[in-house]
């Protein structure tokens, strides 16, 4: 009950829930019972939008408020109707005072919980709308029990569970029964069989398993029936001929096997029949031809063989006929020429064969679908693609065929064209430059045949293409630049030609470019630095072609795959391993004896003095000298001082005790400023550690760490930090240190404190004697492995640190493997976090350059202005990591001739149907493959390009936890419902 409830409804409400059967009867109030119960009913629910704001307790009557219509003599409900109200809450108790209630509707809102069985018990309810909710639960066997007078039932499209009840046989009256798109299991309940009055009933989407059972042919007054995407299995009932009004049968994407019953020939009026997805066999029954008020079948995706019948022709009605993905041989019938209703036609992957039939071409379809067949004839006859036919073709897929000859170029003339597939042929000839008057065009697909010539400039009138795809032809020329104007293109693919000349940059200002494919081409020149703006870009090939200069710097091409770039000798950059070349300016000519008479480059006339030539570059060498032997001179004096003086603050690293927060008393240059969060310890060999090479433990981004001991026996790490340049001022670096230090977690390295001067600054954590994950995996001795289980317990430690990093809104930055630790027991601790936070700004620049010095860790979106950096750049380290500890390869490695990038690689693997063998091999086997495989696509899912489509930490938490106790959660699951 909300807070604000005032207390008047309060007391009406408890009136209602216990006095009303004796004190409201007494009074004989029967104009307010409705009025109480509504507002009971209103009490449970949530209202977002305000549609019930007229719905007033203090009225006397409720005629007047919205959703509600009343009986006019008798001023009771009768109707309640809330669709698409976005009302949310649970179904309570008040609306059962509704006596008189004939309709109740909640459709399309967000009510959760289950359903009381009472609702159905309302004595004069005769429909019953709950769909499109959120409703759960399994259905009581009472629900049924006294529903004597309802006729329509509808609880569509919600999360109810369990078997159907099979007393809903007792609902004797219903008419309609929708259950559909629910998580229905068991048995078809026979009882429905016995509703002589059942005029429709909707069990699909569900998921139902076993035969159903016979007795259909009691329902003499069934139009509807759709038991589709169930698991139903065995025959069709043969009764289901008996049901003569029948107008709609759904049976699809079932396991139904046999032939089809001979009694659905009787079906006259049935005008849908949808059997595809099943397993029915033999062959099409010629008595399909009988049901002439067909306009829609559908036998696609069955094991029907044999001819197509001739007496398909008699459905004169027929709208749409797919018969794809079966086994049927021979030729399309000349009699489909009579079904002049005919739209959609879709005889697709099938074994037939013929020309392709000229009445096709005088016909008002829409979709023709013939692919996948050994269909020949040519595409540039006079009755092919003319102008005058085929004008509401929206569809033409003849792919996967023997067509030859030249494509028409009256293809132009297909006005209301929106993807023409012409791929897989053996066509020739140019592509016909009419191709550019399809303006509503989304898809081209020319791929796969002979054709040649260039690709015309007319393909920028194709102002609606998303896809194009010319691969594998002998297509030449140049790339057009008209193609910026196809503003909506995602894909492009103009592989395996013999394309030449640039890139148009042009290209850039396609942005909603997906995957571009232009591998296996003469393309030449460089590329265009514009295309590292493309925001949604996945993918770029341009391998095995001429091009040449520097890739382009930001964006996908910070991440490109070293197998999309190879094969251009000429090219250069991180990706093909090559750095490129520094361009230095001409010489530069100094002549001092040179006169305005003298023409440029001539020897000078006079010859007393030796003429002067010095390139740039040398002049740039001499003072490069220079600079070195000050720099020399410099650095000897700065040493001398820099000693004596961390001999003089070294000396002065004290520790006073105190709080959480402790420092010592003097903070002046000369002693710095030493704060412990906790405990009073103090060095006794601190200054010794950091002046001596022995003691460091290794080097990062941010600076060198050393061991040492304080005065207590513990050791501590202390990381002198290098970015002294770019640490913010003493007051904002101890805030940040300060945050930081109170972070604690199982699977974080604790900071303890910090040393302050304005040239010298300590971070001082907890010493994790196991060494780093990156020594574990790549330099550890052969017989001391990383067991599976061992790694998984890293990978779910470190992902646990990560999501109380974010829950706490601190972001890492610098993922990788050396920066987790494992401690004496095998545990991850992850260090190094929310350093970032130490540099007066988040500048990306040096956020790749100081922190993100790993590569292969890095986010894509770092090299992109335009995107925010958020948790989900952890993420992708994180997805990095999981493969760099499940495969035991590092995220870049460079081989001789190549370079492997592991996501890449493992992607690859995925899609290839090998990622097992990704496994590290000094595993032996010795992994359970259904974890190890889960736990691989998870890191590929980690690392999309894409940041909204990374997990959150938490997340990733909750399916590593699924991945290692499945059986539990499905055990709690299974409680829990």
């Amino acid at each position: 009950m909300p807070a604000y409830i005032s207390m008047r409804r309060f007391l009406w409400l408890f009136t209602l829930a216990v006095l009303t059967p004796i004190y409201v009867r007494s009074l004989n109030p029967s104009l307010n019972d409705d009025v109480l119960g509504l507002i009971v009913f209103k009490a449970d629910i949530r209202d977002p939008k305000g549609k019930l704001a007229t719905w007033n307790e203090d009225d006397d009557s409720p005629c007047g408020w919205v959703g509600l219509k009343c009986n006019p003599r008798s001023k009771r409900v009768t109707e309640l109707n809330l669709d698409g109200f976005s009302l949310s809450g649970r179904i309570g108790r008040g609306l059962f005072q509704l006596e008189f209630l004939r309709k109740l509707s909640l459709a399309r809102n967000n009510l959760t919980g289950t359903i009381s069985p009472n609702i159905a018990r309302i004595d004069n309810l005769r429909v019953l709308d709950l769909s499109e909710n959120s409703l759960s639960g399994v259905i009581s066997e009472d629900f049924f029990r006294q529903c004597g007078s309802l006729r329509v039932l509808s609880l569509a499209s919600n999360k109810f569970s369990g078997k159907i009840p099979e007393n809903l046989s007792s609902c004797s009256t219903i008419a309609s029964i929708n259950l559909s798109s629910n998580q229905f299991s068991g048995s078809f309940p026979s009882g429905i069989w016995s509703l002589n009055g059942l005029r429709s009933l909707d069990l699909s989407d569900n998921l139902l398993e076993g035969e159903v059972p016979k007795g259909v042919e009691g329902l003499n007054n069934l139009r509807a029936i759709n038991l589709g995407k169930n698991q139903f299995s065995g025959r069709i009932p043969d009764g289901i001929g008996s049901c003569l009004l029948a107008r709609s049968i759904d049976l699809s994407e079932n396991s139904f096997s046999g032939s089809l019953p001979e009694t659905m020939q009787q079906l006259s009026l049935c005008n849908n029949l949808n059997l595809r997805g099943n397993s029915f066999t033999g062959n099409v029954p010629n008595w399909i031809g009988e049901l002439k008020s067909l306009e829609s079948l559908d036998l696609s995706t069955n094991k029907f063989s044999g001819l197509v019948p001739s007496s398909l022709g008699n459905l004169q009605s027929l709208k749409v006929l797919n018969f794809s993905a079966n086994d049927l041989t021979g030729s399309l019938p000349q009699s489909l020429a009579s079904c002049t209703s005919l739209m959609s036609l879709d005889f697709s992957q099938n074994s037939m064969t013929g020309d392709l039939p000229s009445w096709i071409f005088n016909s008002s379809l829409q979709v023709v679908s013939l692919t996948g067949k050994e269909m020949s004839g040519s595409m540039n006859t006079p009755t092919l693609l003319t102008t005058t036919a085929l004008q509401f073709l929206q569809v033409l897929d003849l792919s996967h065929n023997s067509f030859s000859g030249k494509i028409a170029s009256t293809v132009g003339g297909l006005s209301s064209l929106k993807a023409l597939n012409l791929s897989n042929n053996s066509l020739v000839g140019p592509i016909p430059v009419t191709v550019g008057e399809l303006k509503f065009l989304d898809n081209l697909d020319l791929s796969q045949n002979q054709l040649n010539g260039t690709i015309p400039v007319e393909v920028g009138g194709l102002v609606s293409l998303k896809e194009l795809r010319l691969e594998k032809n002998k297509l030449s020329g140049k790339i057009p630049t008209s193609i910026e104007n196809c503003s909506s293109l995602t894909t492009l693919i103009l592989s395996q030609n013999m394309l030449s000349g640039p890139i148009p940059a042009a290209m850039a200002k396609l942005v909603k470019l997906q995957n571009v494919d232009l591998s296996s081409n003469k393309l030449a020149g460089g590329l265009p630095k514009q295309l590292a703006n493309l925001p949604n870009l996945m993918s770029f090939n341009i391998s095995h072609n001429n091009l040449q200069g520097e890739l382009p710097a930001g964006g996908f091409f910070n991440t490109i795959s070293p197998y999309s770039v190879s094969g251009n000798p000429s090219l250069c950059g991180s990706a093909v391993n090559k750095s490129c070349p520094a361009v230095l300016p001409k010489p530069i000519v100094l002549n001092p004896n040179s006169s305005s008479d003298s023409a440029p480059g001539e020897l000078p006339t006079t010859m007393g003095h030796k003429r002067i030539i010095l390139s740039i570059s040398a002049l740039i060498a001499i003072g490069a000298a220079a600079v070195i032997v000050i720099g020399v001179i410099a650095i000897t004096v700065l040493n001398l001082r820099v000693r004596s003086y961390s001999s003089r603050s070294a000396a002065a690293l004290t520790f006073s005790g105190g709080d959480e927060f402790s420092h010592s008393p003097t903070t002046d240059n000369n002693s710095g400023k030493l704060v412990m969060f906790s405990g009073d310890p103090d060095f006794s060999t601190g200054a010794h550690a950091l002046l001596n090479k022995d003691c460091e433990l290794g080097r990062g981004g941010f600076g060198a760490v050393y061991r040492t001991v304080l005065r207590d026996g513990r050791p501590v790490a202390i990381k002198k930090l290098t970015v002294s340049s770019l640490v913010k001022s003493q007051g904002e670096f101890e805030r940040e240190v300060k945050k930081l230090g109170k972070v604690r977690h199982q699977n974080l390295v604790a900071l303890e404190g910090y040393y302050w001067t304005p040239s010298l600054q300590l971070l001082i954590s907890e010493f994790v004697s196991g060494g780093s994950l990156y020594k574990h995996l790549h330099e550890g001795p052969g017989g001391n492995v990383l067991s599976w289980n061992e790694r998984f317990n890293i990978i779910l430690g470190t992902a646990k640190s990560l999501a109380h990093l974010h829950q706490l809104n601190i972001i890492h930055y610098n993922i990788k493997s050396s920066n987790v630790l494992i401690d004496s027991s095998g545990e991850p601790k992850v260090g190094d976090f929310g350093l970032a936070r130490l540099l007066p700004m988040l500048d990306r620049y040096v956020l790749s350059s100081k922190i993100q010095s790993a590569l292969g860790y890095m986010a894509p979106e770092f090299a992109c202005k335009t995107v925010k950096i958020t948790e989900k750049c952890d993420v992708y380290g994180f997805g990095v990591l999981i493969l760099e500890v499940v495969t035991g390869k590092r995220p870049v490695e460079y081989m001789e001739d190549d370079v492997v990038v592991l996501c890449d690689m493992v992607r690859g693997a995925l899609e290839e149907g090998g990622v097992e063998e990704c496994v590290d091999g000094r595993l032996q086997g010795n992994f359970p493959a259904e974890e190890a495989i889960p736990v691989m696509k998870l890191g590929l899912i980690c690392t999309s390009q894409v940041p909204s489509n990374r997990p959150d930490m938490g997340e990733v938490v909750n399916i590593l936890e699924l991945i290692r106790c499945p059986s539990e959660d499905q055990e709690e699951l299974g409680s829990s419902n």
